[in-house]
């Protein structure tokens, strides 16, 4: 039983708390990790007289070496702690539902992911990625949360 762990991470220090409590469930139970990470691709608005543009391709690269990074991360812990782990980058605008997709392809059966804890409007405005998470998926999450 939970053998197969997805952990997402955005590479801030809560999502390190998560990484390092699924290599030790991993590893206590024979598991593997597999690590995701989701690029924010280049939020394309609308051109008006004035507007500078920015090289799109180049952040959308920038976004993606950054998010590779975030998974080498995992990987490293893995290794070092001798658990099987498989890594992946995804684009997208929407990382809950990247969250989920990869969760059904590698046939994951829990997912370790955290939490910023927003409240309030912020919460509402921002939203909360691990919120949708909670809401559509079909697998057990389990949540590191910051207070």
């Amino acid at each position: 039983m939970f053998k197969t762990i997805l952990v997402p991470t955005d590479g801030s220090p809560l999502a390190d708390q998560a990484i390092k409590a699924a290599i030790e469930f991993a590893q206590s139970n024979g598991g593997k990790i597999v690590g995701l990470s989701v690029a924010e691709p280049y939020p394309y608005a609308p051109l008006t007289d004035g507007t500078v543009t920015v090289d799109a391709h180049g952040y959308e690269a920038k976004m993606r070496e950054m998010a590779q990074t975030h998974v080498q991360k995992i990987a490293d812990a893995a290794t070092a702690a001798n658990v099987p782990c498989e890594t992946c980058v995804r684009q997208s605008f929407s990382p809950y539902e990247e969250i989920i997709s990869v969760a059904n392809e590698y046939q994951c059966e829990i997912i370790f992911m955290s939490s910023h804890g927003r409240k309030g409007l912020t919460r509402l405005f921002v939203g909360s990625e691990t919120q949708k998470v909670l809401a559509h998926s079909t697998i057990p999450v389990l949540v590191f949360r910051r207070d």
